[in-house]
């Protein structure tokens, strides 16, 4: 027999994930488990303007094979983007023509990124190309995390814009 006090708890731990998943999707509100940016509550911003250097925004990626062995890898939680991945919280640190060198480190127009040593494997040890370097293409974005550990596109190299869901704001959040 269940008491009143086991009903509630009950009603409570499986109406959770509804309301979670009704916040997040009309609410814009997603929970970062990532350590790339401060874990905890964010809500997606709408934007009414071009994305600009230094905004830190929400993006889906792209469905691709890139994209898809992050995902293998764990690079990647599954979410509401197509293909069910997770959006990212990165910081656009460069925008269509901006030229990217890709040394020991990341530099844009000859300027060194802070904070953006590559590495050369994973937390696994499995092997972490980076990308070549060159000029961002026009539609495109490409964005950094200052974490050590981040994906970003020191790996998979610039991504479209057009993925951008809206800038990242945090609401309530805790650690780096």
């Amino acid at each position: 027999m269940i008491t009143r006090g086991r009903f509630a708890v009950l009603t409570v731990l499986v109406s959770l994930p509804i309301v979670v998943f009704i916040a997040g999707v009309w609410g814009g509100f997603r929970i970062n488990f990532s350590p790339s940016y401060p874990l905890g509550l964010w809500r997606i911003e709408t934007i009414q303007r071009d994305v600009q250097i230094g905004d830190r925004v929400f993006i889906c990626p792209p469905r691709n094979a890139t994209f898809e062995l992050a995902r293998k890898r764990g690079y990647l939680r599954q979410g509401l983007c197509p293909g069910w991945l997770s959006p990212l919280i990165k910081t656009v640190v460069a925008t269509s023509g901006h030229r990217v060198g890709v040394a020991a480190s990341i530099s844009i127009d000859g300027r060194d990124l802070p904070h953006s040593d590559l590495q050369a494997a994973d937390g696994s040890g499995r092997s972490l190309p980076p990308y070549p370097g060159g000029v961002v293409p026009s539609g495109f974005l490409f964005l950094h995390s200052p974490f050590k550990g981040s994906y970003d596109s020191r790996y998979f190299g610039p991504i479209l814009a057009k993925g951008v869901l809206g800038l990242a704001t945090p609401i309530l959040t805790f650690g780096p």
